[in-house]
């Protein structure tokens, strides 16, 4: 429904919580829209609130009445970022076929460097600078869950059922070789040349390797 509310769409006052208008909404919207453009093209660090309101089509005192600094903004966007990257991954299923689980994740994270690659980048940003405001969820969030898939991996390769690889490298490795067409588009896009879907292209080549590496 148009009128649900999403928790991010209240505001603290001195009488607790209560609903943004529909204008605040939308113009919250559109700072948090034209942030994750400038965030995931410059940086936390290279980022400036005068970037984040020409982007929005506002001004920098509007961008000020909604977040109290370009900190704030930026945590917003982070806000739930993690969830969305692990969800993929936390969608494995111990009772499924082995490679057609690995292979699914790897295709999902594959699409979803099309589909996400502002947030890629974002993500990607944060956690080249040392991941100062993830760091919590890295070391806790992720890693439980990145251990928990690995055990699981390793159960299939004591059962024969995938070749004898290390499960932590072998998720690092799905990583690097699917959001790499996300944070490095440009580089990609430069060596294809113009006509070219890299995410397209990608597919077949990824889907042959992970074939071939999981075979038991």
């Amino acid at each position: 429904m148009a009128d649900d509310l999403d928790p991010r769409d209240f505001t603290s006052d001195d009488d607790g919580k209560r609903p943004l208008t529909r204008i605040q909404k939308v113009n919250r919207g559109k700072i948090l829209e034209a942030a994750l453009d400038v965030f995931s093209a410059h940086g936390f660090r290279g980022a400036t609130l005068d970037q984040i309101a020409a982007e929005a089509g506002l001004s920098k005192p509007n961008v000020l009445y909604y977040f109290p600094s370009k900190e704030a903004i930026h945590a917003a966007l982070l806000e739930g970022l993690l969830d969305i990257w692990l969800a993929p991954l936390r969608a494995i299923d111990p009772a499924g076929e082995p490679r057609e689980e690995i292979m699914r994740y790897m295709r999902r994270k594959l699409e979803m460097s099309r589909e996400m690659p502002r947030e890629s980048r974002l993500f990607a940003n944060e956690v080249l600078q040392g991941a100062p405001r993830m760091g919590a969820g890295l070391s806790t969030d992720l890693k439980t869950l990145v251990d928990e898939k690995a055990k699981v991996i390793e159960d299939w390769i004591a059962e024969g059922r995938l070749a004898p690889v290390d499960p932590h490298h072998l998720i690092f490795s799905i990583w690097a070789l699917t959001q790499h067409y996300a944070d490095f588009d440009t580089q990609v896009r430069a060596v294809l040349g113009p006509g070219k879907d890299p995410i397209e292209g990608a597919a077949p080549f990824l889907d042959m390797l992970f074939a071939r590496l999981l075979k038991p």
